[in-house]
């Protein structure tokens, strides 16, 4: 894992990745294919390379449903065109589900009432599913898909870079700059010319992190079901609005048909931080169950009573910020350290264009792809221990 270093001015050579999820696999893909300065880094990861919420995460892509926030807006934009990029380039649809959708919002009922099938409603859901007519969200222009964890896993291994599996307790720092890595159990550090933190949730145990801003955690549940009869299941995405019962809590599930048939569903969030472990995550009963019966109430096809067979079910800690924006950029005071984090439920489609810019920023001192002001770490400074 040892090279030379980079020469003075020149741009870094030995680059070490620290995360092994969409937004690392993306880097280290962007970093081992830039045009002049092509540089494969080493990744190093605890578990398995999309073993937390790149791997369970639903895989959806919208074109324009940041554009409320202009920096985000750029970013999400920038990210869909190069997520249609790299499905021509890596065979994405056979490679990991890539393809165009149509979106919707359905209403679902408290209380199921008989109801006449709506236009807009795919056949394999029930008519009583919904309780108004349902609300075209996007199209197979604006909307697509993605299997979030074959997607990070074929961009990692296109990327050529090397894997190490360890956990890495910290940023080594020599002289203002980081010098590289030591990670748990190995004697010696992992030396780098440039270090980049794409930790998720756990970008914060890192004491270069946290001296800066937090990064919290938010559980979301997830199943995935295979129904009796999957070829009936079109790639309409649904977007639910469900209301258990009179004066309860509003929920906003999701449901994502995936190419192979099977179906994800998602929903059930709580604020929570994350176990040391990601291998060590589970989903609550309640909220399991709870997806459980919407799924039954959407369609026959997803109800375990008629015979849709439970694939998984599964919890995973999707990365906040106190200001709802991610953080990609280098770390305020410490030259060579960069981060990228805080993309919340847009991750897997923020990934490539986070990964382009922070490509670009690390081998060419600039980002081009989209302009990273808007998410820079030193915006936390004034409200840091790093900043007082």
């Amino acid at each position: 894992m040892s090279a030379a270093p980079a020469a003075a001015g020149a741009p870094p050579r030995r680059v070490v990745i620290c995360g092994g999820g969409v937004v690392g696999a993306c880097t280290a893909y962007f970093l081992s294919t830039h045009a002049s300065s092509p540089t494969v880094p080493t990744l190093i990861e605890r578990c398995a390379p999309a073993c937390a919420a790149s791997g369970k995460a639903g895989g959806f892509l919208a074109l324009d449903w940041c554009d409320s926030t202009p920096g985000l807006s750029a970013l999400a934009r920038a990210s869909y065109a190069l997520h249609r990029r790299l499905a021509a380039d890596l065979g994405g649809a056979a490679a990991y589900g890539f393809r165009p959708v149509h979106t919707l919002s359905v209403c679902v009922p408290s209380v199921p009432k008989p109801a006449s099938p709506h236009p807009l409603l795919p056949a394999w859901v029930n008519p009583s599913a919904s309780a108004a007519p349902p609300r075209e969200l996007g199209t197979p222009d604006t909307t697509a898909q993605v299997h979030p964890g074959l997607f990070t896993k074929a961009v990692l291994a296109a990327s050529g870079a090397e894997v190490v599996i360890g956990e890495v307790e910290r940023v080594v720092v020599r002289d203002g700059r980081a010098a590289g890595v030591a990670v748990r159990g190995r004697d010696g550090v992992v030396e780098a010319d440039a270090v980049v933190l794409t930790l998720g949730p756990w970008s914060g145990r890192l004491e270069v992190v946290s001296e800066v801003f937090d990064v919290s955690g938010l559980k979301a549940h997830s199943i995935v079901l295979r129904p009796p009869e999957p070829e009936k299941i079109t790639p309409h995405c649904l977007f639910l609005s469900y209301q258990p019962e009179p004066g309860a809590k509003m929920l906003d599930p999701e449901v994502y048909p995936r190419p192979t048939g099977e179906v994800y569903i998602c929903g059930m969030t709580k604020d929570e931080n994350p176990p040391d472990d990601p291998a060590t995550i589970t989903g609550e009963p309640d909220s399991i169950a709870m997806l459980h019966k919407i799924a039954g109430r959407v369609s026959s096809q997803l109800k375990k009573e008629e015979g849709a067979e439970v694939v998984v079910e599964q919890a995973c800690y999707l990365p906040c910020t106190t200001d709802g924006l991610p953080v990609i950029g280098e770390m305020p005071g410490v030259k060579g350290c960069y981060v990228a984090t805080g993309h919340s439920c847009w991750g897997i489609l923020n990934g490539p264009a986070t990964g382009a810019a922070l490509a670009e920023l690390i081998l060419d001192g600039k980002a081009k792809t989209v302009d990273l002001a808007p998410f820079s770490p030193a915006r936390f400074l004034r409200r840091s221990r790093r900043g007082a």
